[in-house]
């Protein structure tokens, strides 16, 4: 390592170079293992190289680095739009809907069927925060199936589906309207796989019509239409931050309310959704709706705080509400001998055999 290079008071070069707009942290440790990174005229290709971007010159692929102002900005996807940052066939990217001339990228990616939120930045941080599992941040989705799938079946995806790279599951799967032909869903996704609902839902055997993304945690697509884009404001971006526990989140006005986790609106009672929690105390699993615990029972039957939840209607006509939480088997279980009643067994089958013997010899 040069010591021109590296400079002790400095922030990573893979954070310079994330911060900048060029991806995550990950794909900048990329850019410069394969040397495609100079600073003051010097070909970096170690890891842990401290810089100064104030004092240094840093270049990518030849142009200079230019350390721009953080940018973030909620964009809401058509179908057809590409999430790469560069396409070779030059179809309109994410990128193109913003009306900036900063180097962004998109966090996450929906597929180019695929509609909805999507968060466009340069803070490299930020966007694997929110795409990162271990971070917790719920992606919720608007998903059309063809057919009408059953609620034992729907369970499969909350339980866990083997696919090529491990089992894929998602956080909660709530049936939200039917049509003859088709079915409305709306799951909730923590860890984000390759088209992930779509391959999930093609094991059980359905085909994916329309998949939507309605939500990144607490932040909604609203009124925003499709194909426009606006900026966060300071408030949005905190609590953005907050979800990921983000030490920037400490912030002025917030004295004291809780940042990370979901918003507190309230919900209809068809509209309550379902999953499981860890306890704070115990880290088991508890039962409870996304922001409240359950409220008392609408008169319709429905069952609440489960990790399935239905219409009003779909089970209302039959008299007939849903199980709550995951199929178990209710076969009673068999009760394991004592060893007393062992002995006294074999006590009888000795008896027995004794007079068999006794019967032969006077015959």
């Amino acid at each position: 390592m040069s010591s021109k290079a590296h400079r002790a008071d400095g922030d990573r070069l893979q954070k310079v170079l994330a911060s900048a707009g060029l991806g995550s942290r990950r794909d900048c440790e990329e850019l410069i293992l394969t040397g495609r990174v100079e600073v003051d005229g010097e070909v970096v290709t170690e890891l842990g190289v401290r810089v100064d971007p104030s004092k240094q010159t840093i270049r990518y692929d030849g142009e200079v680095l230019k350390v721009a102002r953080p940018a973030y900005w909620v964009v809401h996807k058509p179908p057809g739009i590409v999430c790469t940052n560069y396409d070779p066939a030059g179809r309109t990217r994410v990128v193109d809907l913003v009306p900036s001339d900063q180097r962004l990228f998109t966090v996450g990616r929906l597929d180019r069927s695929s509609s909805g939120l999507i968060l466009v930045t340069n803070d490299g941080d930020l966007a694997n925060q929110l795409a990162h599992p271990r971070y917790g941040v719920d992606k919720t989705y608007l998903v059309t199936v063809a057919g009408r799938p059953e609620h034992k079946q729907l369970q499969v995806l909350v339980e866990g589906v083997r696919l090529s790279e491990g089992v894929a599951k998602v956080e909660s799967v709530r049936i939200k309207r039917r049509k003859p032909m088709s079915t409305e869903l709306e799951i909730v996704l923590r860890e984000g796989k390759n088209r992930e609902i779509r391959r999930i839902l093609a094991k059980l055997g359905y085909k994916v019509m329309t998949l939507h993304r309605i939500a990144i945690g607490w932040l909604r697509l609203s009124d925003l239409a499709a194909g426009e884009s606006r900026r966060l404001n300071d408030a949005e971006l905190r609590k953005l931050r907050g979800m990921t526990g983000d030490k920037r989140t400490i912030a002025r006005g917030t004295k004291g309310k809780r940042t990370k986790g979901r918003s507190g609106k309230s919900r209809r009672h068809s509209e309550v959704k379902g999953g499981q929690r860890p306890s704070k105390r115990s880290g088991k699993p508890t039962m409870g709706t996304e922001a409240t615990r359950p409220r008392s029972l609408p008169e319709t039957g429905q069952r609440q705080g489960s990790v399935l939840s239905f219409d009003d209607t779909e089970f209302s006509s039959a008299g007939e509400a849903p199980p709550a939480g995951p199929v178990k088997n209710h076969a009673p279980k068999k009760r394991r001998p004592k060893s007393s009643d062992m002995k006294k067994t074999t006590q009888k089958t000795t008896r027995k055999t004794t007079r068999r013997a006794t019967r032969k010899k006077r015959q």
